[in-house]
């Protein structure tokens, strides 16, 4: 039997294809040139987009799994990785990454999307203050990378993006040479990013996380972040030439503040009608 689709169903598929691809080719041009910000564009794409929190990180890290292994794999090849750095950060992302995914697929959505957006729009802040601060030059060292890690895998895992913004920005503020965060930080990414997406299998399997949506648009939005990072990981090393990183750095930060703000607008009217929200203002009404 002949398979056939309508033109409006073509449509309502190609579109988020389109969409997503643009996305997905910004998100990879600023995070190849700067170490970071792909999972925050991506992530506060999706959520204005109304993809729920746990599915956009989920999607996210799916497409990470391709592309920062072009990444890493890069660092690599032109000694940019700082193995003692490494073997300290990635294991500890892997756990800080793992137990995020869990966490965020058990929860109230509603009430997750409200976090995630404040998370955002605070890393959008930092994102942009960043822009303007002088970097040192000094050879990483291993003090505090351990819970630093930690913290930068949940946080990328629980709001969808965050492991460069809070890691390599962190590493960079202490003085250490930007070559070898950026490095390798890209390079841990990668394991931290496949801990993630195995740990959302595994709540999709177990049923402790359900997809909603239509399976031919999520597939073609997920398709357009992974053709859309291809092609623009090769220009990264140019656009880094061209464009200064303090432009690169502030034009995120206003971009991620002013989609956490539209989107916390969004929110906000069904945030007061969530259950917990619901308990919590009848607890402190009652005397």
């Amino acid at each position: 039997m002949a398979f056939s689709i309508d033109a409006q169903t073509l449509i309502g598929l190609l579109q988020p294809l389109a969409i997503f691809l643009a996305i997905g080719f910004l998100a990879q041009l600023v995070d190849g040139a700067l170490g970071m910000a792909y999972g925050v564009i991506s992530s506060t794409s999706l959520l204005a987009f109304g993809v729920p929190p746990a599915q956009a990180s989920a999607m996210i890290h799916a497409a990470e799994c391709v592309t920062t292994a072009a990444s890493g794999a890069s660092h690599i090849t032109h000694q940019n990785v700082n193995w003692p750095l490494f073997w300290r950060l990635a294991p500890a992302g892997i756990a800080g990454g793992v137990l995020g995914a869990y966490v965020i697929t058990g929860l109230d959505q509603t009430l997750v999307k409200a976090v995630v957006i404040i998370y955002l729009g605070i890393l959008g802040v930092f994102i942009f203050a960043r822009a303007f601060r002088t970097l040192q030059d000094e050879p990483p060292h291993l003090n505090h990378v351990v819970p630093l890690g930690l913290t930068g895998g949940f946080l990328d895992a629980s709001g969808g993006g965050g492991w460069g913004p809070v890691v390599a920005s962190t590493l960079m503020g202490r003085g250490h040479t930007p070559r070898y965060v950026i490095g390798t930080v890209n390079t841990a990414e990668f394991f931290v990013t496949m801990a993630i997406s195995a740990a959302f299998i595994w709540s999709f399997v177990s049923g402790r996380f359900t997809i909603e949506g239509g399976a031919g648009q999520l597939g073609m939005a997920l398709a357009g972040l992974l053709i859309g990072g291809v092609i623009a990981a090769p220009l990264a090393g140019r656009v880094t030439k061209i464009v200064p990183a303090r432009f690169l750095m502030g034009a995120v930060g206003v971009l991620v503040i002013g989609l956490s703000i539209w989107q916390g607008v969004q929110v906000w009217p069904r945030l007061l009608q969530a259950p917990l929200t619901q308990q919590m203002s009848a607890l402190l009404a009652s005397p």
